[in-house]
């Protein structure tokens, strides 16, 4: 068999458009074999959840419609990722490999390993940025560390903005590489065999098209006025663009460009657009994070939240919280939009963590893993950022003893309880005024709305006032001792 010609591998970068390792390919000589190669055992502790499975399999069947468009049908293939490499390019005799880095620990570890492999066997491995503005580690302090607070990390990224402009769509060239055995998507068995996932149908369109019209909407409809909307669960004021971002649908660099061009530099329209690209920033200091701290989604940073004091018996709580049964119901509705549709605003996720972690003292860790199997943008390190920060034990994270008080949240972000009646329906016949608080209602206005707590909606399953004064004392027991740069 004559040799020539590169294998394209496709993680976490399902999209043409902007992606450096298929131009790449594209700009040597010779055939080209796109590939996909499904290995969920080598990303270790934090294999996918069943909600980032769904949109795998629809992403992949996206990327497989357009490859086919451009004359590169997509390659299929399971197993461990360095045999699967080796046997294509036994079979193609290709004498490179292209791929977009990925950034979790163990992605990392085996990345390094296959691109040893490869070249120790004489054939060319080339790995690319496609997800980040920044590697994790081009951005440093003065002394040369790692950053643990986002403001000075983005004032530092903002001397090197803004970034290279986008790579545009490849035209249909061509340049099959020698045709060999595939899987169908469907094969990798990656949707739920009870479906649940009807809710997941009605509010996403994964793949690279829906990227960029989801794009699209945010910028004409959303964009305008986000710096306020993006605090309202109830309206549509976020871009929703993190899952399209995680798999690779759409990347950074593409929405830099597409929220500078169409924003006038003067005025609110300027804040809004600056506010909504520190949110991307906030993506790129979680990835910089995780890539110098390993063990950031199992080991607080600060080790000594290691001490914390959690609650004994609590995975009745955790059940509850779960399953949009706690009795608060901001933070119901919050965990019932996430089971519905995979996503949860994120205004919510902060009341709904603080809850868990403060007032019901669940280790955080038990939120991560829920979050994780449940979200469809589930990222390693954004939500691990996340629930740190929520925890207070991360970088940059907010002090324990901000413990959310989710009726105030509620009454502050929800004033009309529009995102509550559409996700706990039973309390709707209530006043407005007491939908924050059911348990504080007056029994006239309970009989009149025929709810009865206990049995429609639960109780609270704790009490706000004195849940917080124990969090705040099991944080004292660990307080003398803590990291001073924590």
């Amino acid at each position: 068999m004559s040799r020539g010609g590169s294998l394209v591998w496709f993680r976490h970068d399902l999209r043409l458009s902007d992606n450096p390792a298929l131009d790449a390919a594209l700009r040597s000589t010779g055939p080209i074999t796109p590939v996909f190669i499904h290995s969920p055992d080598e990303e270790g502790r934090w294999r996918p959840g069943a909600a980032s499975d769904w949109w795998l399999h629809h992403s992949l069947r996206a990327l497989a419609q357009r490859l086919e468009r451009q004359g590169l049908p997509l390659i299929v293939r399971r197993g461990p990722a360095l045999e699967v490499l080796v046997a294509l390019i036994e079979e193609t005799g290709a004498t490179a490999v292209h791929w977009n880095r990925r950034y979790e620990p163990a992605v990392v570890n085996r990345d390094r390993g296959v691109k040893r492999h490869l070249r120790e066997s004489g054939i060319e491995a080339h790995s690319h940025n496609a997800a980040l503005l920044f590697e994790p580690w081009q951005i440093q302090t003065r002394s040369g560390t790692a950053y643990r607070a986002f403001t000075p990390f983005w004032r530092a990224c903002r001397q090197y903005l803004p970034p290279p402009s986008p790579l545009a769509e490849p035209v249909p060239t061509g340049r099959q590489g020698p045709v060999t055995g595939s899987l169908t998507v469907d094969a990798l068995g990656l949707l739920p065999d009870v479906r649940w996932d009807t809710g997941l149908e009605a509010a996403w369109e994964p793949g690279e098209a829906g990227a960029h019209r989801a794009l699209e909407r945010f910028l004409d409809a959303t964009l305008s006025g986000y710096g306020d909307a993006r605090e309202r669960p109830a309206v549509n004021g976020t871009s929703r663009l993190s899952p399209h971002l995680h798999f690779g649908e759409i990347g950074p660099r593409q929405v830099w460009h597409a929220v500078s061009q169409h924003t006038a530099p003067v005025g609110a329209a300027e804040r809004d657009a600056d506010r909504y690209l520190a949110e991307i920033g906030w993506r790129e200091f979680a990835h910089h994070v995780l890539f110098h701290h390993p063990d950031f989604p199992e080991k607080p940073l600060n080790p000594s939240f290691a001490r914390l004091p959690w609650r004994n018996e609590s995975a009745e709580l955790l059940r509850a919280w779960q399953r949009g049964r706690t009795g608060f119901p901001i933070v119901d509705a919050g965990m019932r939009e996430l089971w519905e549709t995979g996503w949860m605003h994120n205004r919510v996720r902060m009341i709904a963590g603080s809850l868990l972690v403060k007032n019901l003292r669940v280790p955080w860790q038990q939120g991560e893993a829920w979050f994780w199997d449940t979200l469809v943008d589930a990222d390693l390190a954004s939500n691990s950022l996340g629930w740190q920060w929520v925890a207070g034990s991360g970088a940059d994270a907010a002090p324990f003893f901000r413990i959310f008080n989710p009726v105030r949240q509620s009454e502050r972000f929800d004033p009309d309880a529009e995102y509550i009646s559409r996700w706990v329906p039973e309390i709707t016949r209530l006043p407005v005024r007491h939908r924050h608080a059911p348990w504080e209602a007056p029994g006239e206005a309970l009989d009149a709305a025929a709810l009865r707590l206990g049995s429609d909606y639960p109780y609270p399953i704790v009490d706000l006032k004195r849940s917080r004064r124990e969090a705040l004392e099991a944080f004292e027991a660990i307080k003398s001792n803590a990291d001073p740069t924590g």
